[in-house]
């Protein structure tokens, strides 16, 4: 018996090894919130919970070859877009998100993993800056990401607001600030260039939040593929993150991954 066509949802970033980010976290979070998940592998990383101990930059042709077979093919009702290390791999990106007229493009400005490893270059920071983020629906940095993209330090609730103001003015459609670096339950800051909206969930004492960005990201991706508003898909992807923390087992000697499908087992 046939069955009806999900949503499809790529992500366009990094593979973690140890998979408990990138690509690995972004094809779980996928299937775990019901859409087809395809990939453009941007950079081979050796990685495990306690750090990153080589990269392999994927060529820039065989980059755009991927998102061209993928979209032209079985399409992206949404696309993520993740670890870009370089400032030549975030225009080529860029450049196919404009080609292929992507709408639903969720930006996770991947810069330094859980271990404290750098994965973006900062010479790559002033091209995510004026190449990819004017074409996201939503941008997803954490405070530290939110501080390089901005230049300015983040400390109090206006700073958060004022942070999340200029990255709209960039160009993007909203921006969902998250609070995870800050003391105190973690708040989310969302703002759609008109007015702001808080997401807080209760902090859960951990070590296995290996991946939390990359999965945060891709399930506002697979909310919007499934027809939700950028409001509701933030909150479906804070429940499922919060959730995934809460449900994760060890793994490593490090930042362990979340649990992508507690709903299931």
């Amino acid at each position: 018996m046939a069955h009806a066509r999900p949503p499809t949802v790529m992500t366009i970033a990094g593979s973690d090894s140890g998979g408990g980010a990138g690509i690995q976290a972004d094809l779980k979070t996928f299937s775990a919130l019901g859409v087809f998940g395809t990939s453009t592998l941007t950079a081979i990383t050796a990685q495990n919970t306690v750090g990153v101990s080589a990269v392999h930059e994927i060529p820039i042709e065989v980059i755009s070859a991927q998102i061209d077979a993928v979209v032209t093919d079985i399409g992206a009702d949404a696309v993520k877009t993740g670890m870009l290390s370089s400032s030549e791999i975030v225009e080529t990106v860029a450049e196919a998100i404009r080609r292929h007229g992507i709408a639903n493009l969720v930006v996770d400005p991947v810069m330094v993993a859980k271990s404290g490893d750098r994965l973006l270059r900062e010479e790559a920071i002033q091209s995510i800056c004026n190449s990819l983020i004017p074409l996201a629906a939503v941008v997803t940095p954490n405070i530290p990401e939110a501080e390089d993209l901005t230049g300015r330090r983040i400390r109090s609730d206006d700073d958060v607001r004022e942070a999340a103001m200029r990255i709209v003015a960039m160009g993007a459609r909203s921006v969902v600030v998250k609070g995870g670096h800050r003391d105190g339950p973690p708040t989310d800051v969302l703002y759609d260039g008109s007015g702001f909206q808080e997401f807080t969930t209760d902090r859960i004492p951990s070590t296995n939040t290996h991946g939390t960005g990359c999965t945060f990201a891709s399930a506002v991706a697979a909310g919007l593929a499934h027809g939700l508003d950028v409001p509701a898909a933030v909150a479906q992807a804070k429940e499922y993150v919060t959730a995934a923390i809460r449900a994760a087992y060890p793994i490593g000697q490090g930042h362990g991954p979340l649990h992508h499908f507690h709903a299931y087992w």
